[in-house]
């Protein structure tokens, strides 16, 4: 009876309350790394391959931590991108509202695998071995259970607090967090017909998932940074498998060569525009918007108001093609004050033809970006001559 007792005062172990919260926060941080290197990056992008020893210790952590099925969420997942923010979306908040998302976000995961054709179209290639199908699809309650029974072991009764810490852990961060914040507040590096942002420039409660901007943006990447001051902390856990030969990455953030290189146009320039798009309507977002910074720092032009420059800066960012017809309008009218901007507004859009005209011919597209080049260098426009110049070290 007085083991028994012991056992549930301090448990095997009789650690303080600081040894015990630096085991939660080890162990909820574990969780985020499977999740994020085995489930999402691995499991559904394949943007790396890792060692099956790996791959299976990950599997089993994700069974006693969440008892969460690879095959469900993957295909959960994999259906959040192909119709992000838009009817069909598991979980946008956008459908669904923030308050729904942040607090029933692992509801709506489990809702959709009950769908219909969900796990069958969008759960290919995942494990379906022995174990998958008689253990962790099967008893996936059970691997939770041991969890609690093995806390209580070790910290007695405080034990099942840590355990309540570990299961709320996932729903909270990942299915709460991510999908919801991840696609309501935060700023965007790259535009897209999706809404996600990156909650902040460093990932490390939430194993780089903070950057959820940069991985819808580059969905196969295994590195989800995609500026020098961003911190992913995932990825420093595959380069740490990839040193020890037990993950093979397939696929990074394609980086933009220096600017300073200058070198010819050619159809190799015109593969590099559609490698790097992302990084050009960025550059040419920011680039314009210091422009009209700098014209009205020097007094010339109109004048507009804090609420109607920070609104002018912010769809100035965006690309053309995702622009409302509300927003378009509210551009028209900035650009018959701003003649140039109209100007530079047009020349976007024609560039982006490059990567919409995909079953063009190499050498019709590399003509079109010569003219393009061509008369951004005569157009006396510095913003059009520096993205001329960009492009000129794609080759």
């Amino acid at each position: 009876m007085n083991h028994v007792l012991q056992l549930l005062d301090g448990g095997m172990l009789q650690w303080n309350a600081w040894r015990i919260i630096g085991y939660t926060l080890l162990a909820t941080h574990l969780t985020i790394v499977a999740v994020t290197v085995y489930l999402h990056r691995c499991q559904a992008h394949r943007a790396l391959e890792l060692h099956p020893a790996v791959a299976h210790a990950f599997r089993f952590w994700l069974w006693l931590s969440t008892g969460m099925v690879t095959r469900e969420w993957v295909a959960v997942h994999r259906k959040h991108h192909a119709h992000c923010d838009k009817e069909g979306d598991p979980h946008s908040p956008g459908l669904f509202g923030i308050r729904q998302v942040l607090f029933q976000g692992a509801e709506l995961y489990r809702r959709e695998t009950r769908v219909p054709g969900t796990l069958q179209r969008y759960g290919a290639g995942t494990p379906d071995d022995w174990l998958e199908r008689h253990v962790y699809s099967r008893y996936t309650w059970q691997g939770t259970g041991l969890l609690l029974v093995a806390d209580v072991l070790m910290f007695g009764a405080i034990g099942a607090s840590v355990w309540g810490v570990q299961m709320l852990w996932i729903p909270v961060c990942a299915a709460g967090i991510i999908n919801g914040l991840g696609h309501y507040r935060g700023y965007r590096n790259f535009d897209g017909p999706h809404a996600a942002t990156n909650i902040v420039p460093v990932g490390l409660l939430i194993g780089g998932e903070e950057l959820h901007n940069n991985h819808h943006t580059f969905p196969t990447s295994a590195k989800l940074s995609a500026r020098w001051f961003e911190l992913d902390i995932g990825w420093c856990y595959i380069r740490l498998l990839q040193a020890l030969g037990l993950a093979r990455v397939r696929a990074v953030v394609p980086i933009p060569p220096s600017v300073k290189r200058h070198l010819p146009l050619t159809e190799r320039t015109v593969a590099g525009v559609g490698d790097y798009r992302h990084h050009l309507m960025r550059s040419f977002g920011v680039m314009t918007v210091r422009a009209l910074r700098e014209e009205l720092r020097c007094g010339s032009g109109s004048r507009l108001g804090p609420r109607s420059r920070r609104q002018a800066e912010r769809l100035l960012r965006r690309e053309p093609a995702y622009l409302s017809s509300a927003e378009k309008h509210a551009l028209a009218t900035l650009f018959s004050q701003h003649e140039w901007l109209g100007h530079v507004q047009r020349m976007r859009e024609e560039l982006s033809q490059l990567w919409e005209w995909k079953l063009a011919p190499p050498q019709e597209l590399l003509a079109y970006l010569v003219d393009w080049c061509d008369r951004a260098e005569r157009s006396g426009i510095q913003v059009l001559r520096n993205v001329a110049r960009e492009l000129h070290a794609y080759g």
